[in-house]
């Protein structure tokens, strides 16, 4: 994690500069200046919080300079390849943010086609509760 940290912890100084920069030659807006500035902030702690953990676990197969395609092989899960469920959800997620812009009622079909999809996605592989 020593690289993520590295680039997080650089964001850092690049935005206090930025909001330097954007302070002095907006003569302090305020909304875009405290903006900026609590970017810098959030940057920070995704840094720390990178730090902490690579601090924490072992070394990961992505920060071994000389690792292989093969050190980061195993099983991530279990997925399925032909399953229609994401694609209901996404249009479930679509309807629903297309309702904030043309009215809420629409949001409220795209919440029950999202909480469709997500129930189908969830119990697509389940066979119940006493299935061997």
């Amino acid at each position: 994690m020593f690289v993520e940290t590295v680039v997080f912890g650089a964001l850092v100084p690049f935005f206090i500069l930025v909001g330097v920069v954007y302070i002095v030659l907006t003569d302090f807006e305020p909304v875009g200046s405290v903006a900026i500035l609590l970017l810098a902030g959030l940057a920070g702690l995704v840094a720390f919080f990178l730090f902490a953990t690579g601090r924490r676990i072992d070394a990961r197969p992505e920060d071994d300079p000389l690792g292989t395609v093969e050190s980061a092989a195993g099983e991530y899960g279990e997925f399925s390849p032909h399953s229609w469920w994401p694609f209901v959800l996404a249009c479930g997620a679509a309807v629903l943010f297309l309702g904030v812009a043309v009215g809420w009622w629409v949001c409220v079909i795209g919440a029950v086609v999202g909480l469709i999809g997500l129930v189908g996605l969830l119990f697509e592989h389940s066979r119940g509760q006493h299935a061997h």
